[in-house]
């Protein structure tokens, strides 16, 4: 890990796990600088925190050690589980998010991000399935790390799950309430229907996010579905 890690200013926003790690949530910091980000993911009167800060020029900083529980995702589920930070490894993203000037991430940032977490997902064994974005997690109240993020690149070197692009069955699902179920079932928190459709979308759609529940979205779901049963989700 040393050799990814270029800094490391640890926060005292964590407590102990319970639970072994099997999922990584990416954020993004939102804020106009990476030393704002730090000071504030270091603060005390924050209580706020992660386990890695990346900077957009690729600079590394270990905030919290893996072993224990950050405090990065917030009121949050993921696949039966509501206590995500302590399942969960949070890595923040120095950007402007969308209340700043929403942009694509650096080639650095990302450059950076993918050996970090190659090396996270391997020493925990962590399926592909489970590295999601915040909004995946948090999709009543989280929009990060948005429609921009390489989530494609990713997948290219095995590190997320891919969009499906062979849809084999069209659009199985003849109302929006089994697709509710569906998606519940694929993971997410669906108690506020619209923003998990949204999120839905930001991540295996984004190029078009309205919340609207149609045929592509359904198809790309149920393919998810269908793939993960055939045991290629892993």
């Amino acid at each position: 890990m040393s050799e990814l890690v270029h800094h490391e200013r640890l926060s005292p926003n964590y407590d102990e796990r319970h639970a072994p790690v099997s999922t990584v949530v990416v954020h993004y910091t939102e804020m106009e600088s990476a030393s704002a980000a730090l000071d504030r993911l270091t603060d005390p009167e924050a209580k706020v925190s992660a386990h890695y800060l990346i900077s957009e020029g690729g600079e590394v900083t270990r905030l919290v050690p893996e072993d224990k529980r950050a405090w990065h995702a917030g009121v949050s589920y993921w696949r039966g589980e509501s206590d995500v930070n302590g399942i969960s490894i949070g890595i923040e993203l120095d950007h402007p998010g969308h209340a700043l000037g929403y942009r694509e991430f650096s080639e650095a940032q990302i450059g950076a991000l993918l050996p970090l977490l190659h090396s996270i997902v391997k020493r925990h064994d962590v399926p592909r399935a489970n590295v999601v974005g915040h909004s995946d997690v948090a999709p009543h109240r989280k929009i990060d790390p948005g429609e921009l993020f390489p989530w494609a690149k990713l997948a290219e070197h095995g590190l997320c799950l891919p969009r499906p692009t062979k849809l084999e069955l069209g659009d199985p699902f003849d109302n929006d309430g089994a697709f509710y179920l569906a998606m519940e079932r694929f993971g997410y928190d669906i108690s506020d229907g619209r923003k998990s459709v949204e999120a839905f979308q930001r991540r295996w759609r984004p190029e078009l996010i309205d919340g609207v529940i149609d045929g592509e979205i359904r198809a790309i779901l149920f393919q998810l579905l269908l793939d993960r049963d055939r045991g290629l989700a892993r």
